[in-house]
């Protein structure tokens, strides 16, 4: 069915803090919308707003006609305890509500009770909207294409990494909703999983809005640009796809600047010629004063009107400085300005393998030989589930080797951005876990560097777990500034990380003079980036390029 969502007035906060307001949005069938912001901004807010998974604070959210369907795909899948892959993909697509709502229509209808019948025929109407009558058949179709190859009574706890990326890919391709909210659908697919997913977003007769940091994905997909702007408090639409946001923003940016200081210029040089006015007159009136016992009337009465004369230009300027419309300046945006300490040198060798093999269950990396010198930068690529993640671990000694050897060279001080960012999971408050990876950092300095990467004394506090993915990421990036490292090891580590703060990161790159492992699937990060290696991993065997 073709559906319209219509958002008018909408307005969101955390508690007395507000995200945005005076929100108006119209996403027709066919539109894909680019909703783009700080981390933090309110992106995910607004999705689940948009889902009625949040109350409307102020404002509307309608749906037209009302019974179509919303579906709302968060950016980290949540995977239940007891929940096989198959109804992982059932309760993604919808079809696990749909299911149970026609059950419940189905007895009504055979007890007999009043409107039954038309409450059966809106249920049915939805599952089959949904595709609840083939979804077992297109999930086996879907999960072999995207090489899932776990049997689909597989629990979703025990898939890999690569492998959830991939349930959560299928059960994106299997929906049928008529609107679709989607949040960070980009992360942790490889490139394979970024062409479906593009190609699937392009194709949807459905309207969407999604939310990516991916810069390549966001330039192939999104038709419009929403932009929430935190430190303003402004929402801006843009048309013509995210390459025309960024020229439009940065032609803006340049005119509202030009428009503010030429505000400033003029009102400037009218106030100071009214300083310089009010200083005439006053001298003159000093001159009169001292000059009382001049008997010439004439001469007394030209001092007089000169002084009144200099007096009605000064006024007539104030008049023109209160006529003037105020330009306000633009605020200059937060920024994060990202360094890596660097630690002194290691040895020549940095990291080795040789021989090496490592078995997880019916997986198996190698045999692998390589060897990671000083001031190596080496890119790592592969498919998902190929082992990029095993041979990073392999290197740094975290994994027990089933043969072969691995050595990491004295002096060797690892920083790392870890895929699931694991330092903060827990239930210490974010200083505390902060803290404990850098006890000689004192609270105070702690929280500066915190701070200075958006983590402000509202987030501190609060439980690791409880931050955002993009807060947690920046909490992980926040470590490399804090202690030196000279072996810095990124897995994908521009998962959940805002746009700007992306750009800042490969900045920080550009003059970290360390050796570096970086394992992503961001292309626009993989040309940016300046590499001397690339090691290409694909099912468990190692080349290097």
């Amino acid at each position: 069915m073709s559906a319209t969502l219509v958002v008018k007035d909408l307005a969101a906060g955390h508690g007395e803090r507000l995200l945005f307001s005076g929100l108006d949005l119209v996403v027709a069938p066919g539109d894909v919308v680019g909703l783009v912001g700080v981390n933090g901004a309110g992106k995910s807010t607004l999705l689940r707003t948009l889902a009625g998974l949040l109350p409307v604070e102020a404002g509307s959210v309608t749906l037209s006609p009302p019974t179509a369907t919303v579906g709302h795909l968060p950016q980290e899948p949540e995977r239940r305890p007891g929940e096989t892959v198959r109804d992982f993909l059932a309760r993604r697509t919808g079809v696990t509500a749909a299911q149970a709502a026609l059950d419940a229509a189905t007895e009504a209808l055979t007890a007999g009770s009043a409107g039954s019948d038309d409450a059966y025929a809106e249920a049915l109407e939805r599952w089959l909207g949904l595709g609840g009558a083939d979804l077992e058949e297109r999930a086996e179709q879907v999960a072999a294409e995207l090489g899932l190859t776990v049997d689909l009574d597989h629990p979703m706890t025990a898939l890999s990494g690569g492998q959830a990326a991939r349930a959560g890919l299928a059960s994106l391709l299997l929906s049928r909703y008529d609107v679709f909210l989607l949040d960070e659908p980009t992360n942790d697919l490889d490139l394979a999983g970024l062409d479906r997913l593009e190609g699937f977003v392009t194709g949807l007769r459905a309207g969407t809005v999604l939310v990516s940091h991916d810069r390549e994905f966001l330039t192939r997909t999104v038709t419009r640009v929403l932009e929430l702007d935190l430190h303003q408090q402004l929402v801006r639409h843009y048309g013509g796809g995210y390459a025309a946001y960024l020229e439009e923003r940065e032609v803006a940016r340049r005119h509202a600047r030009a428009e503010f200081e030429e505000y400033a210029d003029t009102r400037a040089a009218l106030e100071a010629r009214a300083r310089t006015q009010r200083a005439w007159m006053e001298k003159g009136v000093r001159n009169a004063r001292r000059k009382a016992t001049d008997g010439d009337k004439h001469v007394k009465h030209h001092r007089g009107e000169t002084s009144e004369k200099q007096a009605a230009k000064a006024r007539q300027t104030d008049r023109l400085i209160e006529r003037l419309e105020v330009v306000e300046e633009p605020r200059k945006e937060w920024e994060l300005r990202m360094e890596i300490a660097a630690a002194p040198r290691a040895g020549a060798v940095v990291a080795a393998l040789r021989d090496a093999v490592v078995r997880r269950g019916s997986f198996t990396l190698g045999p692998v030989t390589l060897q990671i010198d000083w001031a190596d930068r080496v890119a790592i690529t592969g498919a998902n589930g190929s082992g990029k993640t095993t041979l990073l671990a392999a290197l740094l000694g975290r994994l027990p080797l089933d043969a072969g050897h691995a050595s990491l060279g004295p002096g060797v001080v690892v920083g790392e951005v870890d895929q699931a960012r694991g330092l903060f999971l827990g239930e210490q408050p974010l200083l505390d876990a902060f803290r404990l990876a850098v006890p000689e950092l004192s609270p105070a300095d702690a929280r500066t560097l915190l701070a200075k990467f958006g983590l402000r004394a509202d987030h501190v506090l609060r439980t690791a777990a409880s931050l955002s993915p993009g807060e947690r990421t920046r909490a992980a990036l926040a470590l490399l500034q804090g202690r030196g490292v000279n072996l810095l090891v990124l897995d994908e580590p521009t998962n959940h990380l805002d746009l700007a703060a992306i750009e800042q990161l490969e900045s920080a790159l550009a003059s970290y003079p360390g050796t570096l492992l970086l394992v992503t699937h961001d292309r626009r990060m993989l040309d940016a980036v300046a590499v001397n290696r690339r090691v290409r991993v694909d099912a468990g065997r190692v080349a290097e390029d």
